[in-house]
């Protein structure tokens, strides 16, 4: 089967990229060693930049070879990359499980940011999934689960560029407390960007009302981290913000950033 990628309609409105000073460029990596050494160096020597600088590098050395993955809990990591390079591509990845209002997110930050949202679906539908599988496959088996609504969707949608971004913070668990700004991402075998990677919550907090971004209203509604309506739930006084996910469980990742 094909991947499934489907594009959301642009935003007419072309806004120019904000580029700061540039770091110095080198020249494009042609094999997978290449992109390893670059990205282990970056890591370092970016390792106090801006998230900005982080994206300027990026541009510097991929051009438009590289792409932004959101789960749209808010606009803050497409708003920033849609500065360096307008018309970013932006995957989501739809798992056929989502809130109805993270969907909704996915739409207006099309409509409202110069990117391009690719949206990658898995192989199999819900209703195929259920048939093969069984179904609620996610509370029998939710590893299972996400090894093919979203592990392997990513892995496709991926495929065509030599480096992503992710909004990964050290903030958001104590399992990404090493997060780099700039690794290099061995699965994939292409460079993976977490600009925000340092930011704290009240950075987070201050860009958005900075900037008067979108944010998924399910935030405002207990929820701490949003995943597929079936496996999320609303946090109890003094969870963790990724409490929520999979509760009951051992399950702490979805297997995307592992």
């Amino acid at each position: 089967m094909s991947c499934a990628l489907q594009r959301v309609p642009d935003d007419d409105d072309e806004r120019p990229a904000e580029i700061l000073p540039r770091l110095r460029a080198v020249p494009a990596p042609a094999t997978a060693q290449d992109l390893r050494l670059l990205a282990e160096r970056a890591g370092d020597e970016l390792a106090t930049a801006s998230a900005t600088e982080i994206l300027n590098w990026a541009v510097e050395q991929f051009g438009a070879d590289w792409c932004v993955a959101s789960s749209m809990a808010d606009a803050v990591l497409a708003h920033l990359a849609s500065r360096v390079l307008p018309g970013v591509d932006v995957i989501f990845l739809d798992t056929g499980y989502h809130f109805a209002e993270t969907i909704g997110m996915r739409d207006a930050v099309g409509a409202v940011l110069p990117v391009s949202i690719r949206t990658a679906l898995p192989l199999r539908s819900v209703a195929e999934q259920d048939a093969e599988f069984g179904p609620r496959l996610h509370e029998r088996d939710p590893g299972a689960c996400c090894a093919m609504r979203k592990v392997e969707p990513l892995n496709r949608a991926l495929a065509p560029y030599r480096a992503w971004a992710s909004g990964l913070r050290r903030a958001d668990s104590a399992g990404r407390a090493g997060t780099k700004v700039v690794e290099w991402d061995a699965k994939h075998e292409m460079v993976k960007l977490n600009p925000i990677a340092a930011w704290t919550d009240a950075d987070v907090d201050a860009y958005i009302a900075e900037h008067g971004l979108l944010v998924n209203p399910l935030l405002a509604d207990g929820f701490g981290s949003i995943g597929c309506a079936p496996c999320t739930r609303r946090l109890l006084p003094g969870e963790d913000v990724r409490a929520g996910r999979w509760a009951g469980t051992a399950k702490t990742e979805c297997g995307l950033h592992t």
